[in-house]
């Protein structure tokens, strides 16, 4: 297992190693010789001779001007080019020892290898003038780009703001940095390296779970074991979509359960018959022994919003015990009809929200929401006492103390109906035994994987919902 933090968690970090006794000058160096490595590395990869480092006059700037020093002493054809007017004083300090090529407006030289020293994690505003027009040029080079840090213009939550790096590589300093994982981040760092400067984690940080990490939730199974060994799930699911329940048990059907029961509405009963031959399909009017008896339950899927699902969750919430995961609609009606419910609850309760879904429950905007993701999820789950599942290209999952970020997915998951499929596999694996927060971890890391391989196979476009199911048992055994 790895683990990822936030800008304000690594800004402590060096403060602390500083006041540990490692000047910062010490830090800087350490930094410029890591990235001038990486930009080493890549001249001799892609067979090119020549690099220009972009520097502002902070300490990102600093770590460019170190590197660069570096690989001029070492005879390498590097150039650095610097608009800024102010300088840290540990920047000006390293600017003063670099001997080589300087330019102090934008070249008309090509360079093969450009390297991304602006902001890194120290942007506090969105980038103007003429570092955005550097930024311009850095996007436009043609090069192959290395950030330093971070890909300058990615805020705290990896949102790109309107003038942003695209990075080919990034070479991140001490620890690796959440923002390099969530939204945008995910699309703009490139190829990830973590160099070691000696500044160790003073906290915890989110974790970002590996394929052997998720691999000892799928234990080898006992010959001596039946059905029963498994758990049952119980999907409650249909009314307004049809297609979001059957998406729910067939991934379900794939995630180990021992049993896996689809109960419907009335409506849905009589097209959902000979659908799913090896779940339990069993009609419903009320909530009743069997269900209840359900070691987890999913509710909320192609529910649609009602007063009636609202008394469905209030019951559920005060008298089951076992796992009970919140999705879609069950989402929605909470939102329109009052989370407070949520204040007591008898069950182990998950949460599984997109961005806009959250941004309804905790009444504030989408995009504060994609600013502070881990922030806003971790603040929630705690209030409640709950496991948030806040899904997105990289989702974040909490219980109010521990923080993970999924590594997996694919594009070829944006399409409706892989909520659904998630969720399927979630209940199913809450329902063979696995606690809620590590079972939002595996779940989110299965249907990454799936869209990965699904990708693989048919593309990004192609894939639809049933054929990210086809490829769960492929995800497994990738484990």
């Amino acid at each position: 297992m790895k683990y990822s933090f936030s800008n304000r968690q690594m800004r402590r970090f060096d403060e602390a190693a500083i006041g540990a006794g490692t000047p910062s000058a010490v830090l800087m160096e350490r930094a410029g010789a890591a990235l001038a490595r990486a930009v080493s590395e890549a001249m001799a990869r892609l067979g090119v001779g020549d690099a220009l480092f972009v520097c502002g006059g902070g300490n990102n700037g600093g770590d460019g001007f170190v590197a660069a020093r570096i690989l001029h002493e070492a005879g390498e054809d590097v150039a650095v080019l610097c608009l800024a007017e102010k300088f840290s004083t540990d920047c000006a300090a390293v600017r003063e020892k670099y001997r080589g090529e300087f330019f102090a407006r934008i070249p008309r030289r090509r360079y093969a290898v450009v390297v991304d020293c602006l902001f890194g994690t120290g942007l506090a505003r969105p980038i103007e003038g003429e570092s955005a027009a550097l930024v311009s040029f850095i996007n436009g080079s043609g090069a192959y780009v290395i950030a330093c840090d971070l890909p300058s213009g990615i805020t705290e939550g990896g949102i790109a703001g309107e003038t942003c790096v695209r990075a080919d590589e990034t070479v991140t300093m001490g620890q690796m940095k959440s923002a390099l994982l969530l939204s945008d981040g995910a699309d703009l760092a490139g190829k990830i390296t973590v160099a070691d400067i000696g500044i160790p984690a003073r906290e915890e940080g989110a974790e970002v779970w590996e394929d052997a990490d998720v691999k000892t939730y799928f234990p080898a199974r006992r010959s001596n074991s039946h059905k029963g060994s498994y758990g049952a799930a119980c999907i409650l699911a249909g009314g307004a979509y049809s297609g979001a329940a059957f998406l729910a048990a067939g991934a379900c059907l794939k995630s180990g359960a021992g049993y896996t029961k689809l109960c419907v509405t009335g409506e849905l009963y009589p097209h959902a018959i000979g659908k799913l031959p090896a779940a339990i399909l069993r009609e419903y009017k009320a909530l009743d022994g069997d269900i209840f008896a359900s070691d987890a339950i999913a509710v909320g899927m192609g529910s649609g919003v009602s007063e009636q699902l609202y008394v469905y969750i209030a019951e559920l919430l005060a008298n089951y015990t076992g796992t009970l995961i919140l999705d879609a609609d069950a989402l929605n009606t909470l939102s329109a009809y009052g989370t407070e419910l949520l204040s007591k609850h008898a069950c182990y309760v998950v949460l599984t929200p997109h961005p806009k879904e959250f941004s309804r429950l905790v009444e504030r905007p989408v995009k504060e929401v994609l600013a502070d993701p881990v922030g806003m999820a971790k603040e929630f789950a705690a209030r409640y006492r709950v496991t948030v599942l806040l899904k997105n290209n990289r989702s974040v999952i909490t219980d109010g103390a521990r923080v993970a970020i999924n590594p997996t997915g694919s594009p070829s998951l944006a399409k409706g109906g892989s909520g659904d499929v998630l969720s399927g596999i979630l209940v199913g694996t809450c329902a063979r035994g696995v606690a809620p927060f590590e079972a939002a971890c595996v779940a989110s890391y299965l249907l990454g994987r799936a869209g990965e391989i699904a990708a693989r196979e048919m593309g990004e476009y192609a894939p639809d919902p049933t054929d990210i199911i086809a490829c769960i048992a492929k995800a497994q055994q990738s484990l």
